[in-house]
């Protein structure tokens, strides 16, 4: 990215420099001058165009970990009134609708766990299916299916894949309201009837972890982390339904933005104010993709627990928290003065609720939400903890990963999978995966530096990090 094209407001803080007679809101980045430097300038083009949608409050936003997507960047977050026509956009969602990671603390320690890695990594992958078009064990009737989008990781725990008292600890407590399956299309439903408890392919992976540094030991404690701990993340989304609705949506936007006269600065960007029935629609139908996903990830804790009990009988896999990464939300917020309802797109970005949020369970009302920036495969992950300071700077957002730094074409150029898998068992990171060309697709390097993303964010003030997770056994598609 071309720094001449933006100026420094702080030290983590850049805006883009507005163009003569440009007709748009500001447009903010977060980072250092490195991370910017290594951004794509289809980033800024991308944020810059948000920045030209109706109805938008304060600046477009890009974390710290922002790259080239579909419409929005990846990394993207924008809030919108909907009583000053503000729109909601299927590009600033993203396809894969509600992906997000579940993140579970166990009562083991690294030392119970690394002998017995190789047999643990086997196991989940022959237990935890992976991979294009991949179908698990559960198949669900149309109205089952139906009941899924209605009641998210609810409709999971009463079919007895967890528990009650989980939930307390899932975004939105497990289900989202205003669901509505009837504006989910029949082929998305097809798609997804056998995909139920399925990781997918792509950059999602189920990793075994162990807490290898503690940065903050009041927010560690409160989360009941302790160094040598293992943890296990799972990340996955809607599957193939939440990226039928996104491409079908698509399409009915870009029609209402016709019929409505919104001048789109990119048909990537097609959208509809939120009050309207296209807008309407598509919302139902998200917030029905948002619940399969919940019901997804809560339906994979199940078997990663019977997985671990195989080998470790007394082993507690608790939910330490869950949340999402593409959604957009109602929420209220300050701006100008006074509470307003807005409508907040994160597109590769993660809710960070600052401390004392009410809707934080009690454990971590003084902590802040717990936040999850996973890592590249075989670099490690971070535990972050809502701020203060990220309500008025990102509408409660922070970044959700480490923020590709070049495409999987690019890539497959400089990497091969089995290589990799070599390479990454040498140091002591098992991957167990049924495509190796994903894994040349999600080599290490072809990500930004997780650590550098991590302090970025902290030096925004948008979460700070409370643990380092170093990765043991990794599964993927």
């Amino acid at each position: 990215m071309d720094l001449e094209r933006l100026e420094p407001t702080g030290p983590w803080t850049w805006r883009v420099k507005r163009e003569a007679g440009a007709a748009r809101a500001e447009a903010v980045l977060y980072g250092d001058a490195e991370l910017l430097r290594t951004m794509d300038d289809k980033v800024l083009e991308q944020i810059t165009n948000v920045a030209r949608l109706p109805g938008l409050v304060g600046p477009a936003l890009a974390m710290p970990d922002a790259h080239w997507g579909y419409g929005f960047p990846i990394g993207g977050v924008a809030a919108f009134d909907p009583e000053r026509g503000g729109i909601i956009s299927a590009g600033g969602v993203g396809f894969d609708i509600s992906c997000g990671i579940r993140c579970l603390r166990t009562n083991l320690a690294s030392e119970q766990v690394a002998h017995l890695a190789p047999k643990l990594a086997d196991s989940l992958y022959r237990d935890i299916p992976a991979g294009v078009g991949v179908e698990g064990d559960l198949r669900l009737s149309a109205g089952e299916l139906d009941a899924v989008l209605l009641g998210g990781a609810r409709w999971a725990v009463q079919r007895r894949f967890g528990e009650e008292s989980e939930l307390e600890y899932v975004e939105e407590h497990g289900r989202v309201s205003g669901a509505r399956p009837e504006n989910v299309s029949a082929l998305a439903k097809k798609r997804q009837r056998g995909e139920m408890g399925t990781l997918g392919s792509g950059n999602h992976y189920l990793e075994v972890q162990v807490v290898e540094r503690i940065h903050d030991a009041a927010a560690a404690k409160a989360y009941g982390l302790r160094t040598g701990q293992i943890i296990v993340s799972i990340h996955c989304g809607s599957r193939g339904l939440g990226h039928q609705i996104g491409t079908e949506f698509l399409i009915t936007l870009a029609k209402a933005a016709g019929r409505l006269g919104i001048a789109l600065p990119d048909r990537e960007l097609a959208c509809a104010p939120v009050r309207s029935p296209e807008g309407e629609q598509y919302i139902g139908a998200m917030n029905a993709a948002i619940n399969c996903a919940l019901a997804n990830r809560q339906i994979l804790t199940h078997l990663t627990r019977r997985t671990f009990a195989h080998f470790f009988p007394d082993a507690r896999l608790e939910t330490l928290f869950d949340v999402s990464h593409n959604t957009c939300k109602p929420e209220r917020h300050e701006a100008n003065g006074r509470s307003h309802l807005l409508w907040v797109h994160r597109k590769g970005a993660t809710r960070a609720l600052a401390p004392g949020h009410p809707e934080l369970p009690e454990r971590y009302r003084d902590a802040g939400q717990p936040v999850v920036i996973g890592g590249s495969m075989g670099t490690g992950s971070y535990v972050l903890a809502g701020m203060d300071s990220s309500e008025a700077r990102a509408w409660s957002s922070a970044s959700h990963g480490a923020g590709r730094a070049m495409s999987r074409h690019q890539a497959l150029k400089q990497w091969q999978g089995r290589q990799l898998v070599d390479a990454l068992r040498e140091r002591g990171i098992l991957i167990r995966t049924r495509s190796m060309r994903g894994v040349a697709e999600e080599a290490p390097g072809a990500y930004k530096d997780v650590d550098r993303v991590a302090e970025a964010t902290e030096g925004a003030g948008l979460a700070s990090r409370v643990a380092f997770l170093r990765p043991l056994v990794c599964v993927k598609g």
